[in-house]
């Protein structure tokens, strides 16, 4: 009895052995050989659920999912918020490099500056202005280096700010420029100048407004109330985002009218903005996409901004006293009453 059972174990080994080189069974990774999951990290100076990028993780990881990758099952997401300071954002790019992560998506110029100081191997997939002058990449065409991305919008933008300003607030003859250096494209230089050269076509006198903290800002904006009449530009750059409701707040207390780069701005309660009308979410789901299967960032042409948003906020052009041209209105794609 006990050699029959003997002879029909072994056969039943055998069969399974066949089974199994036949690819009948299902393959056991061990522990060592554990499957590595890809990981994205993304690194931006705002805190956590600013208004400027509340919406960007869920549209992120939305178009993610629509290009097969979901967040806890076959991919690692992680986000690093700097909280507005300089210093963290520094700490959090050395951080998350040491980590090295498949790809980091960075957001605004003084992030990727950081992150490319401490590595030049890691795809970086970023949202910045005026790239190439930020030495981030040889062309647009073709980045040659670890980064690409998407621009935010270019130099040109300067002086529809200034011409929007001058058509909502036409006695306005004086207007000052929000940045602050550490933040801005070219240290606040990339929108300056073309600001500064069309100053003139509009019968302005231009002034530039550093500004590296809160008190900075309250400085600047009310020095622009009175005579003679005043506005401001806030450029775009994540310190004065970061401080968009008291630049707002500040702006109705002193009356002084101004124009914002982001369409959330207005939505807030700013007077006035215009800027690039992206698809963040899904245009660097895009890049993190084809590097994740093996794209080199070298060879991925940088994305330009075509298609801008003009949004009005009547409301506050009622506070502030003034009477939106129709022409202006009819020409907005959003209109808060």
């Amino acid at each position: 009895m006990f050699d029959i059972r003997r002879r029909e174990f072994i056969t039943l080994l055998g069969s399974v052995a066949a089974w199994v080189l036949a690819g009948g069974w299902p393959h056991v990774v061990s522990a060592g050989q554990a499957l590595r999951v890809p990981w994205i990290a993304l690194l931006a100076p705002q805190s956590e659920g600013e208004k400027s990028i509340s919406h960007f993780p869920i549209a992120f990881e939305r178009a993610l999912r629509d290009l097969g990758w979901i967040a806890g099952r076959n991919v690692r997401i992680e986000y690093r918020f700097a909280g507005g300071v300089l210093e963290q954002l520094s700490m959090l790019a050395k951080e998350v490099s040491d980590l090295r992560p498949d790809v980091i998506v960075a957001l605004n110029t003084p992030t990727v500056a950081l992150l490319l100081r401490e590595t030049r191997t890691i795809p970086i997939v970023f949202w910045v202005a005026d790239p190439v002058g930020s030495g981030f990449i040889q062309s647009y065409a073709r980045p040659g280096g670890n980064a690409t991305g998407v621009a935010f919008g270019g130099e040109n933008l300067a002086s529809k700010w200034l011409e929007l300003l001058k058509e909502i607030s036409p006695d306005t003859t004086r207007v000052g420029v929000l940045f602050n250096p550490d933040a801005s494209p070219g240290h606040g230089e990339y929108y300056m100048h073309p600001f500064e050269d069309a100053a003139p076509l509009f019968a302005i006198t231009p002034i530039a407004a550093p500004v590296r903290n809160p008190d900075d800002i309250a400085r600047v904006i009310s020095a622009l109330e009175g005579q003679p009449p005043s506005g401001f530009i806030v450029m775009p750059d994540y310190f004065v985002g970061h401080h968009h409701e008291l630049i707002i707040t500040l702006a109705a207390r002193h009356r002084v009218p101004a124009v914002y780069y982001l369409p959330d701005f207005s939505m807030s309660g700013g007077l006035l903005s215009y800027g690039p009308d992206q698809r963040l979410g899904p245009q660097l789901a895009y890049y993190v996409d084809r590097i994740l299967k093996g794209a080199a960032p070298a060879e991925l042409p940088v994305q330009e901004p075509t298609q801008f948003k003009l949004v009005i906020n009547l409301k506050t052009a009622k506070v502030l006293g003034l009477t939106v041209p129709t022409s202006l209105l009819a020409r907005a794609d959003e209109v808060i009453e």
